[in-house]
């Protein structure tokens, strides 16, 4: 046996004890038949049909025999390796994933359902895994190394991605990518469980009255998903402003004005925060303001916004319960370089808000509202809440799947007085249905 003939039979033998060298192989063998500039002319679906052609012709003339099936998935993994992000691709293709978790080349998790599960799929090796996390940073400009280990960006199709890489991460590249899903009429979520129909019946009343409503709830429990929802209450012949730090929001309305923060470049500058872009929010005529997430400082600018005239704004908070979400704004109002006193973020948030809808996230992954509340107090008393609606859980059975009834309460006469002069009737659940009763008041601890 020649040495030419040692050397192939060494590489067959190779790939077959390997398969993921079949499509570091056939990539390379793809790289070396294709006209990179023909590709250029190509869209996204030529192109892809392309290449899949090149490697099934590379597979009949010089590969092994294979199943279909088997045939199918590597013409598949190696595209996907040469234009996408390799075995990231079929995840990403699966509607039920809503988050994808690479803790390293041979760890990555899916979220489904609200439940994590370990995936088969993994990558080659560490260096295959640096080289998708370079194709998804540079489509946004960014960099990531040890002088810069930690990046947020976002795919082309929509989904956030964080990265954090050595010497931070001990678990070697760690990539995290938030999907989201397609954006859920409240009747939908009505169907599934996350609110009833009254409630959606009141919410929806509220947005078009042009109350101002703040969403709540921990990471995941679905605050982006039922903005998205109320938003589309709101009436087309409004200008709408979004302001968001990583573009989540698909609002369906004709006149939307999206807008996204930026990070400091390599060199530390030309960052843009989400308060700046609120403030000038407010130079664009908008008739309403919706604030994905506050997070800081831009937190008293959007109460001001909805002081002085933008009524009928939105906004969502991270927070473990309605009363930590008022709280918690207070908090973050304090956070500008303004030093006011305590009374007086008290007295603006009073005057601001007037619905908190508070979600969680049950131990069986069901997403769902908890609490509706009202801001009861006013000027700069201490913040008191009102329970419109709360969801009353019943105890775990062994099948760990959240069962519970949605209680109603009647809604505080100034909200009632708002409704009604913008036309929108209170549902009866929440009206003369329960008369003689009183929405349970509390001081918001």
């Amino acid at each position: 046996m020649g040495l030419k003939d040692r050397i192939e039979a060494e590489v067959d033998a190779d790939r077959v004890a390997n398969p993921d060298s079949d499509v570091t192989y056939y990539r390379q063998r793809l790289l070396e038949e294709v006209d990179l500039s023909e590709l250029a002319t190509l869209n996204t679906g030529q192109r892809r049909a392309r290449l899949e052609r090149v490697v099934g012709h590379l597979l009949s003339r010089e590969g092994p025999v294979m199943s279909t099936r088997g045939r199918s998935s590597l013409i598949r993994r190696v595209v996907d390796e040469a234009l996408g992000l390799g075995v990231l691709e079929p995840l990403l293709a699966d509607e039920a994933v809503t988050e994808i978790m690479v803790n390293g080349p041979g760890d990555i998790f899916v979220e489904r359902a609200g439940r994590i599960q370990r995936v088969e799929a993994r990558f080659a090796n560490e260096s295959q895994l640096y080289q998708t996390i370079d194709r998804i940073v540079s489509t946004v400009n960014r960099r990531v190394d040890e002088s810069s280990p930690m990046v947020d960006a976002r795919l082309p199709s929509g989904e956030r991605v964080n990265v954090i890489i050595p010497p931070l991460s001990l678990s070697g590249p760690v990539v995290t990518i938030r999907r989201f899903p397609r954006p859920y009429r409240l009747e939908e979520l009505v169907a599934g469980g996350s609110l009833d129909g009254h409630i959606g019946l009141l919410l929806s009343a509220c947005v078009r009255g042009r109350l101002n409503i703040v969403i709540s709830g921990g990471t995941g429990s679905g605050k982006t998903t039922l903005l998205n929802a109320l938003s589309a209450f709101i009436p087309e012949d409004e200008r709408i402003v979004t302001v968001e730090d990583a573009a989540e929001l698909q609002l369906l309305q004709e006149h939307v004005i999206r807008l996204e923060s930026r990070p400091a470049n390599v060199e530390g500058a030309g960052e843009v925060t989400i308060r700046q872009l609120v403030r000038n929010s407010l130079r664009m005529r908008p008739d309403r303001i919706i604030v994905g997430e506050v997070r800081g400082g831009e937190t008293l600018d959007m109460l001001q916004a909805m002081n002085t005239g933008h009524e009928g704004s939105l906004a969502t908070v991270h927070a473990n319960s309605a009363d930590d979400a008022i709280l918690r704004l207070e908090t973050l109002s304090g956070m500008s370089e303004l030093d006011i006193p305590a009374a007086t973020l008290r007295d603006q948030i009073n005057s601001a808000i007037d619905v908190i809808v508070h979600l969680a996230r049950g131990p069986d992954g069901s997403r769902r509202i908890v609490e509706v509340t009202a801001l009861a107090s006013r000027h700069r008393e201490t913040f008191r809440l009102a329970t419109l609606a709360a969801f009353e859980q019943e105890p775990l059975r062994p099948d760990r799947v959240v069962r519970g009834r949605f209680r109603h309460f009647p809604v505080p006469e100034g909200i009632t007085d708002r409704l009604l002069l913008a036309g929108e009737a209170v549902p009866a659940a929440f009206g003369a249905a329960v008369a003689g009763q009183a929405a349970p008041e509390r001081e918001a601890r």
